[in-house]
């Protein structure tokens, strides 16, 4: 039986609705003839399932769905979940990421359907209550059965983005239920969930109840889309109107009168309610009417870089005869978001009137959808710690609306929208043209229909700032017409885009956004030298210098040891698709710039040195451009499977150089150097103007002989603005591999930025003539080499370890006593045998170079459970560190 999580609200965090409820009774209830309270709950039915395979199971629906069924040779497992990811999980099949094994599970098994059977409780229930099932995501069709009764036919539940809400109150009674759900993989040619060429396809197609199951107990009336609509002065910022509307919906066949009721903190608010038998009816509370919905002061939303991302709670229920029919409490932030057009023609955001440079990753949920809340929290947590205020969401990704809320809570931006996996032949299963494939329509209903569910269901969050409702192509001018009517009428505050992608739509204008490239490696100059392609210019919806090599842990993970080196066959099948299945380019500039690989180890110190200094390229050359640059979407953020690809950490939570280099890259106070123009660059990326600082430029010869130490004083710099502040001397006489070191300092000498760079006197040269969508090559490569004659150096290392809270803060001082570079030294971060990486962990530097005699303290933290009862042990690497 269903073990039964109680839910008190739409998102269940607030003791306060029940404090207010209990006030709202006194208030409405009469004088005489109180009725006894209607029960309410909402009961998620997550643990307790089992599944099998209809082949197996030749039992009905009807069945299989009474309680008294006897499920023989089932397996357990939890909702969400795939049916592969259960397999998973009862070890049907085992270890399925490493090496090839992924592409060994057959497709077979899934070609047919698979039953879902659960129990779950109820309580006693009064005359004229109201049950309901609601899932949030089935993938992708279903028939659905309660105590021996079809309740749904698989064509009617059919749509992975849709959500359905059934009314089961005649079939269950008080006690034991049974639920039983057929659910039927997609077929080619249906949208569904996907991952274009991320990494391979799921052979499932994640077939499964993939998002929440509820059972949802109120009284006659319901409350349903509740919708909060925020607008700021944005010239003041001190005032705000707020907008409240919902759908009152009547399940009686009789009429019923009541009130309907809200709270904000103190700020109540209410207006009778009139409904028709099984009536429907919009509610609406406008600042306007409701004087009280006008805030002086508020509490604004922003992002974690510009200010605090505050949240309220709306409190709202339905009273009739005395009784509070049904209740929600929705979280909200105070915000205005809008969109202008910059002088260069590209769109750009802002924030509560504030220019938003948009620094953020595409986001992907894990292959087999099975994301736990800790997992979500630790990757948006490594966002905030890169620095980065947005995820672009290619797909809306998400077992429910946790990943959400986690970025209303963290401050961090969300584009929401449609994936390209319906736009390409050989991901979408069918034939495709210049609008995708969804052309028939059936075809267009079931999306259209799905965009609205998605809009409602998601809306109330302030971190959504953008609807994205096609991905590479424009959708067909009829269901673009859908999607526009549903914005217009189910959300008209946010912007929107009709692609992704630099697209000229005739019903809603040109795009003014860039989808160019690059996707696989590209020098660190590419990003200042480009001015046609995906330089940094306009907002890149998606870009990257491409692989992106994790650490050896995570590497023998996925690889079996005696693959390891060379790279092989196993490695590639790690690699993305299409033509980005091979490391060609990368490995190429690898030995070009850097030196052939000696080995192993070899390889990945030079694969984490491209990391870093791709990734921190990229993000300083789209800050330094602000506000000619407008966004850049590192494509991706994270993992759906352990990869080789695009990826700023792991899919263990294993940080690569490419993380540190953006969280370099994107820090507040921000020294870095232009490779475009050869000189040095200070960046604020705050709110505040910085005053009364220095900047240190330091040039050294290969054997670190100075050729250039500058000082540049720094009254004030300009609040979220870039400057150039000097450029190096064409005259210096230098080694063809030589080392610039730049520091940020404070009026108190105190370093604020530090950056490390090996540049050398032969330019990366870009082939612009040979370029294609997906790469700019090179016709010359920066030579780096002399870093492989970098002697042995033995660092001092002190490490200081405290609690606080459920973290545990490490302290790492790290010394360099030799004559020589310490470069890229590496910190990890494991429990005290040295068995295992401790993860997550955020460092605040890492991969950091010390010169002769300095020294430098780094502070990091990871939660104190993913110690495991083990002490903290830090390992000190790096390129020439013994």
């Amino acid at each position: 039986m269903t073990s039964v999580r109680r839910i008190p609200s739409q998102r269940p965090r607030y003791a306060l609705l029940g404090v207010l409820i209990a006030g709202w009774l006194v208030c409405a209830a009469p004088a005489v003839g109180y009725s006894a309270p209607w029960s309410m709950q909402r009961i998620e039915l997550k643990d307790g399932w089992l599944i099998q395979s209809s082949r197996t199971v030749t039992d009905e629906g009807g069945r299989i769905s009474t309680v008294n069924y006897a499920p023989s040779n089932w397996y357990p497992t939890a909702v969400p979940s795939t049916v592969l990811a259960a397999l998973v999980e009862n070890r049907v099949y085992r270890d399925i990421f490493f090496s090839r094994n992924f592409e060994k599970i057959p497709t077979e098994p899934f070609e047919v359907p698979w039953w879902y059977r659960t129990t779950f409780d109820l309580p006693q229930t009064g005359p004229e209550q109201i049950v309901r099932l609601r899932f949030d995501g089935i993938n992708f069709r279903a028939e659905v059965w309660v105590n021996g009764v079809k309740i749904a036919a698989s064509d009617t539940a059919a749509g992975a983005f849709r959500r359905f809400a059934f009314d089961i109150t005649r079939v269950v009674r008080p006690g034991t239920n049974g639920l039983a759900v057929q659910v039927t993989a997609p077929k080619p040619g249906e949208p569904t969930l996907g991952f274009v060429d991320w990494n391979p396809p799921s052979p499932d197609r994640q077939m499964g109840l993939w998002r929440n199951v509820t059972v949802e107990v109120t009284g006659p009336v319901t409350v349903e889309e509740p919708f909060i609509q925020t607008q700021v002065d944005t010239v003041t910022l001190d005032r705000a109107e707020i907008t409240i509307s919902a759908v009152v919906q009547n399940h009686t066949p009789h009429p019923v009168s009541g009130i309907l009721k809200g709270a904000i903190g103190a700020i109540t608010f209410q207006a009778p309610i009139q409904l028709a038998a099984r009536g429907v009816a919009p509610v609406t509370f406008t600042p306007q009417e409701f004087l009280q919905l006008r805030l002086d002061h508020p509490r604004l939303w922003w992002t974690h870089d510009l200010g605090q991302p505050n949240l309220y709670t709306l409190d709202l229920a339905f009273i009739a005869d005395g009784r509070v029919s049904d209740q929600r409490s929705i979280q909200f932030g105070i915000r205005t978001v809008s969109e202008y057009i910059n002088d260069q023609g590209f769109r750009g955001y802002m924030l509560n009137g504030k220019k938003v440079l948009v620094k953020g990753g595409g986001w992907t949920d894990p292959l087999l959808l099975n994301a736990t809340s800790e997992y979500e929290r630790a990757q948006i947590e490594y966002v905030r710690h890169m620095n980065l205020n947005a995820v672009r969401m290619e797909g809306f990704w998400g077992r429910g609306q946790h990943l959400y809320d986690l970025c209303d809570e963290l401050g961090v931006l969300i584009m929401a929208g449609w994936s390209a996996q319906w736009e390409w032949d050989e991901v979408f299963g069918a034939p495709t043209d210049d609008f995708g494939g969804i052309r028939t329509p059936e075809q267009m209903e079931l999306v259209a229909e799905s965009w609205k569910d998605q809009i409602v269901w998601l809306r109330n969050h302030p971190s959504i700032f953008l609807w994205v409702y096609a991905s590479d192509k424009l959708p067909r001018p009829a269901l673009e017409q859908r999607y526009l009517a549903i914005l217009r009428r189910y959300d008209p505050t946010r912007p929107y885009l009709a692609a992704a992608k630099e697209q000229t739509s005739a019903l809603s204008g040109p795009t003014s956004v860039k989808m160019r490239g690059p996707y696989d490696y590209v020098p660190p100059n590419y990003w200042y030298l480009d001015t046609r392609a995906g330089g940094a210019f306009g907002f890149n919806t998606e870009s990257s210098p491409g692989p992106a090599i994790p650490v050896l842990e995570s590497l023998r993970q996925m690889i079996p040891v005696e693959s390891l080196w060379p790279i092989n066959d196993i490695w590639l099948y790690h690699a993305a698709r299409g033509p980005f299945h091979n490391l060609t380019r990368y490995n190429q500039a690898m030995e070009r710039r850097l030196g052939k690989p000696q080995d192993l180890q070899d390889y990945l110190r030079k694969a984490q040195y491209l990391n870093y200094e791709g990734m921190r390229a990229m993000f300083e050359a789209f800050s330094a451009n602000r506000y000619r640059s407008t966004g850049i979407i590192q494509w991706m953020l994270n993992a759906a499977w352990p990869k080789l690809w695009w990826q700023l950490f792991d899919y263990s939570l294993s940080p690569t150089g490419a993380f540190y280099g953006a969280r370099k890259a994107n820090s507040p106070l921000h020294i870095a150097y232009n490779y475009g123009r050869h000189g040095i660059d200070v960046i604020n990326q705050t709110v505040t103007d910085a005053k009364s600082l220095s900047a240190v430029v330091s040039v050294y010869d290969a054997d670190l002989t100075p050729r250039l130490v500058k000082t540049i004083p720094l009254p004030v710099l300009p609040a979220n603005q870039a400057s150039q502040v000097f450029r190096l001397p064409e005259n210096l006489e230098l080694s063809k591999t030589y080392f610039l070191d730049v520091r940020l300092r404070d009026e108190r000498d105190a370093v604020i930025s530090a950056n490390f760079y090996v540049l050398s006197t032969q330019q990366d040269v870009l082939d612009v003539e040979h370029s294609t969508w997906y790469v700019t090559p090179q016709s010359q490569y920066a030579d780096l080499t002399r870093l492989n004659d970098l002697p042995k150096v033995k660092l001092t290392v002190g490490q200081d370890v405290k609690q606080a809270g459920n973290r545990t803060l490490i302290h790492v001082t790290l010394k360099n006593p030799s004559e020589k570079l310490a470069f890229m030294v590496h910190l990890d971060l494991r429990g005290e045998t040295g068995n295992r990486a401790v993860l997550p962990v955020c460092w605040d530097d890492n991969y950091v170079t010390l010169l002769p005699g300095e020294e430098r303290v780094i502070h990091g933290y990871c939660y104190t459970r993913d110690l495991q009862g083990e002490n903290p042990k830090v390992v000190i690497t790096g390129w020439n560190v013994e």
